[in-house]
This record gives structure tokens, sequence and C-alpha cells, in this order.
């Protein structure tokens, strides 16, 4: 490809955009400029964090060794949903298309919220905590989106296999990870 092309933005994208160009370009810079305050400013903005990290970032390129928020520990299920209920729990969080294009569903941040703390609370009943490890093997449902959050909520590692792969592939990555528990459809 020799000829470059650049897509204009359409008026109404641009208009509900949360930043505009000029933005942008200062975001960017500053990001170049003081990576170290540039992420901090990020992550403080961003996220809600258990415990503040202690150092922004780490490179040591020679080892090779790179750490990112270093000390900070999060929930990524609290960050996804738990965050948002008071201010946005009635709108959508998640929208499933099935293949039928007639069949959807809209999840929002509190019904979603809702299914994911059920869930997290079958995976405790069966043993399951912090550290475990999980194997998803689901095909692209709402269900899917739910155990993986249900997983981070208690701390449990998940392992997301593709639908297609065959029994022996999932056997061994089961055996691989020293899964705990396997969740499927059938």
């Amino acid at each position: 490809m020799t000829q470059r092309k650049i897509y204009p933005v359409p008026p109404q994208v641009a208009a509900d955009a949360h930043i505009d160009a000029a933005d942008y370009e200062q975001l960017y810079r500053k990001s170049l400029e003081d990576p170290e305050v540039f992420w901090g400013h990020q992550a403080d903005q961003f996220v809600t964090w258990q415990r503040k990290w202690d150092k922004v970032s780490q490179w040591d390129f020679e080892s090779p060794r790179i750490r990112w928020f270093e000390g900070g520990q999060l929930n990524a299920c609290f960050n996804c949903l738990d965050r948002h209920l008071a201010s946005r729990g009635d709108q959508p969080a998640l929208i499933w298309e099935s293949d039928d294009p007639s069949v959807s569903q809209t999840f929002t941040f509190r019904q979603l919220h809702e299914q994911v703390c059920r869930f997290a609370n079958a995976l405790k009943s069966y043993g399951i905590g912090k550290g475990d490890r999980v194997c998803i093997y689901l095909p692209m449902i709402p269900e899917a989106a739910i155990a993986m959050l249900a997983c981070a909520r208690i701390g449990a590692v998940h392992s997301v296999v593709f639908g297609g792969f065959s029994a022996e592939a999932l056997h061994d990555r089961i055996l691989d990870a020293d899964c705990h528990l396997l969740i499927t459809a059938d």
C-alpha cells in the first residue's frame, strides 16, 4: 500500500466524543513528555484502587523487566461494574446479539452486577477462591462474560478456551493450568 488513506470523523461522532483533536494532541504530548505523571493521572482518574501503587512504572529492557503500578491492588470486576452502579446503574453495560438477529439481550450495570454476584457466590459454594484456576469453555453468550467477571470478583484466575477446540485440546489446557473447575454449556 503506497497510498495513505485518512477517514474523517463523522460530525455526530465528533460531537459526542469526550475529547476533540486538540485535547487528544495535548494528552498525547503529555504522555511522551512525562509518562510517569501522565499514566499516574490516568490511573487515578479512571481506575478505583484498593491499594494505590508505589511506583507507576519501572523499565529495564536488559533483563527484560517492565513493571506497571507495582504495589497497587485493584479488582477488575469492581472497576467494570460496582464503581458504575451509583451513577450509571440503569444504563446498558452489556449488549449481546445472537447469530439470529431477532434474538438479543441487554443488561444494565445493575442487572449484570446482580448476575455476576450470584455466579461468584455459586463459584464460592464449589470451593473456588482467590488464586484457584477456572476454565471457561462457553460459546459467545452473556454467561461467558458473567463467568469471567465472577472469577475476577473472587480472585480466581480464569482461562477462556475457544469453543471450537476438541475435547482433547480442552483436556490438555485443563491439565496444564491445573484448573479446579470447568464452566461449560451443553
